[in-house]
C-alpha cells in the first residue's frame, strides 16, 4: 500500500469534513494497492495487478477492501509514488475546469495555489491557454509558484493584491474563482469577479465562514456554488467516469500534469508523517507506505 496524506484526510480526522465515519475509524481516502484477492463475480482485474483507488476509505493500513467499480488499473509506466496520488487531486482539478467551462484566453483566479489542486490547476490552465491568477498566503510562496511555471502570482499578505489583479488582466473580465480557503479572503476574491462570474467554494482551510458583499450577488449577478468531487463520482455515469479518468491518466503520462512528493514515511511513523503534511511550503505530497 502507498497512500498520500490529503488535507481532507486530516479534516476527517478533526471531524470537520462533509462526513464523519463511525469510530473507531481508519483514515485514508486514496491509495495504490496490489490486488490480493477478488470478490465473487468480479471481472476485469487479476491477482497481483496494481490498482489506484481515488475515493475510498480505511486505506492507511496494510490491507484494505474496496468495491471493484472504485478501482482503476494503473499503467505500468507510472511510478508508484505518482500512481498513489494519480487521481484524487488531478481529478478534482480537471473537474473544476469543467465546472468553470473555460475557453482559451479566459481569466480565472484561485486561492491556495501552492496546494495540490492549485498546482495542477496552474498546469492545466497552461495546457488550455487559460490565464490564471494564483494567490498565495505568504510572500515567499511567490517564488515557489513561479518556479512551477505560474505566470501571475500574488501574495495576499500585501493589501494591494486586489489592485494588482486589474493591472495584470488589463481590465479583462475574470470568469471564475476557485476558493479553497474560505473566511475573510472570500470578500475581496468575489470583488474581482466579472458580472455573472462563478465563485466555486472547494475548501475551507481557514475553517471560517464565507463572507460576501450582497451587491456582488444582487447587482453583479455572480453565482456561488460548492464543489465536492465525491459527489461527482456518486452522480457521474460510467461513461463519464471512464472519459475523465482516462483523460487525467493521459495528462499525467504525457507530462502535462506533474505531481510532486515531499517525503515518504512508513505507516508506523504516521504521527510524524501527518505533522510533516500539515506544514506549509511543501513541494508535494507526503506519502505513507506499508508492506503486508
Amino acid at each position: 500500500m502507498k497512500s498520500p496524506i490529503h488535507n481532507h484526510d486530516l479534516a476527517i480526522i478533526r471531524g470537520i469534513y462533509g462526513y464523519k465515519p463511525a469510530l473507531p475509524a481508519i483514515p485514508g481516502s486514496e491509495a495504490l494497492g496490489v490486488v490480493d484477492a477478488l470478490g465473487a463475480g468480479v471481472r476485469g482485474f487479476s491477482v497481483g495487478q496494481k490498482v489506484a483507488v481515488p475515493a475510498g476509505a480505511r486505506m492507511w493500513a496494510e490491507f484494505f477492501t474496496t468495491p471493484a467499480n472504485t478501482a482503476v488499473p494503473v499503467p505500468p509506466t507510472i511510478p508508484d509514488d505518482i500512481a498513489c496520488q494519480l487521481l484524487a487531486m488531478p481529478l478534482n482539478s480537471y473537474l473544476l475546469f469543467e465546472e468553470l467551462d473555460t475557453k482559451p484566453g479566459d481569466w480565472i483566479i484561485q486561492t491556495a495555489s501552492n496546494g495540490a489542486v492549485g498546482r495542477v490547476v496552474v498546469q492545466l490552465a497552461k495546457s488550455r491557454k487559460v490565464n490564471v491568477i494564483s494567490l498565495v498566503r505568504r510572500d515567499d510562496g511567490i517564488a515557489e509558484m513561479s518556479a512551477l511555471g505560474a505566470e501571475h502570482v500574488l501574495s495576499t499578505q500585501s493589501d494591494s493584491w486586489v489592485t494588482r489583479v486589474s493591472e495584470i488582466t488589463g481590465g479583462a473580465p475574470i470568469k471564475g474563482a476557485i476558493d479553497s480557503v474560505s473566511g475573510p479572503i472570500a470578500l475581496p476574491l468575489a470583488s474581482v469577479l466579472a458580472p455573472g462570474g462563478l465563485f466555486l467554494s472547494f475548501g475551507a482551510m481557514s475553517q471560517k465562514p464565507i463572507v460576501l458583499d450582497p451587491g456582488k450577488l444582487i447587482f453583479g449577478g455572480i453565482t456561488v456554488r460548492g464543489f465536492w468531487g465525491a459527489k461527482w463520482i456518486e452522480r457521474a455515469s460510467s461513461a463519464d467516469k471512464l472519459r475523465v479518468l482516462g483523460e487525467v491518466i493521459r495528462l499525467v503520462q504525457d507530462g502535462t500534469i506533474k505531481l510532486g512528493v515531499e517525503a515518504e514515511y512508513d505507516l508506523a511513523d504516521v504521527r510524524e508523517a501527518v505533522t510533516r503534511s500539515d506544514q506549509s511550503g511543501r513541494a508535494g505530497k507526503v506519502l505513507l507506505t506499508a508492506t503486508a
